[in-house]
């Protein structure tokens, strides 16, 4: 079996497990890249040293997250290799990920938010980055939310994150007022929450990015602003208003800990708080 043949059974397999479609289309172009280096040879002749070479090639040019990335993906493919029995041994066994340095995730500061508030012209805008902001949502899992997931007695909803695991988030005062105010004036019975103002019908992701850089603009910040530099704010605002790294964790469906972490690193003045009521 050459290497483009396998793709095939690779991603059925891969689709029953619930690999996202976006991991899939990543996955796709990873495996015809990799298939016109090498040939598209037979899976049984590829070698250890034939990837290293291909991955050094890779790394003149890609950050060492989109490496990692990639290794990953190979890893993946010849360990479902051996063990569909399509080869006896893994050349991919060996391969390491680089080793990076922890990003600090970039976040707003509360004027950063109170601009970008001054910066909506419409219901839907600013519906949208209230949403984003107060329920730290994922911009693929707030495009995908109906209005019959949202819970108006409690102000929560049930979304649909990575992995296709699901999760309760929360939304604020402020945000539902414009949700509400939103769903009053908006056009169309699509079941989406957000919909496009031109023939209805659901927001998609890039359509979504496209509103918030339209608010941003507007609002003539000094920083970049997209959808998840909300997120990002959202685990800082918790963190800074002394929310315990465990309950941040699941809030924003985070899988490992070591994910949440990361945020700790942000809270500068949560960490002056504490200096000063304990020295």
């Amino acid at each position: 079996m050459r290497v483009l043949d396998a793709w095939g059974p690779y991603k059925q397999d891969k689709t029953i497990l619930n690999y996202s479609p976006h991991t899939l289309k990543a996955y796709a172009l990873q495996v015809k890249l990799l298939a016109v280096y090498l040939g598209n040879q037979e899976l049984s002749e590829v070698t250890y040293e034939q990837l290293k070479q291909y991955l050094y090639e890779q790394s003149q040019h890609l950050k060492p997250a989109s490496l990692g990335h990639r290794i990953r993906f190979i890893r993946s493919f010849f360990r479902w290799a051996v063990d569909e029995g399509h080869i006896n041994k893994n050349p991919a066994a060996r391969l390491q990920e680089p080793k990076m340095a922890p990003r600090i995730p970039k976040f707003l500061t509360e004027e950063d938010i109170e601009m970008l508030r001054e910066g909506c012209n419409s219901p839907l805008e600013h519906a949208i980055i209230e949403f984003l902001f107060s329920t730290g949502c994922r911009i693929g899992e707030a495009v995908r939310v109906n209005v019959a997931d949202i819970d108006w007695n409690k102000n929560c909803l049930i979304v649909l994150g990575k992995g296709g695991k699901e999760r309760e988030v929360y939304f604020n005062i402020r945000c539902r007022i414009w949700l509400k105010k939103y769903l009053e004036t908006r056009r169309g019975k699509d079941p989406a929450l957000f919909i496009t103002e031109r023939s209805p019908h659901r927001i998609s992701i890039a359509q979504m990015r496209y509103i918030v850089k339209r608010v941003a603009d507007r609002a003539g910040t000094e920083v970049n602003i997209y959808p998840h530099r909300l997120r990002h704010s959202f685990a800082t605002h918790l963190l800074n208003n002394g929310a315990p790294l465990e309950a941040i964790q699941q809030l924003m469906g985070h899988e490992k800990a070591e994910t949440t972490q990361i945020y700790a690193q942000l809270s500068g003045e949560r960490r002056r708080e504490i200096y000063k009521k304990y020295f």
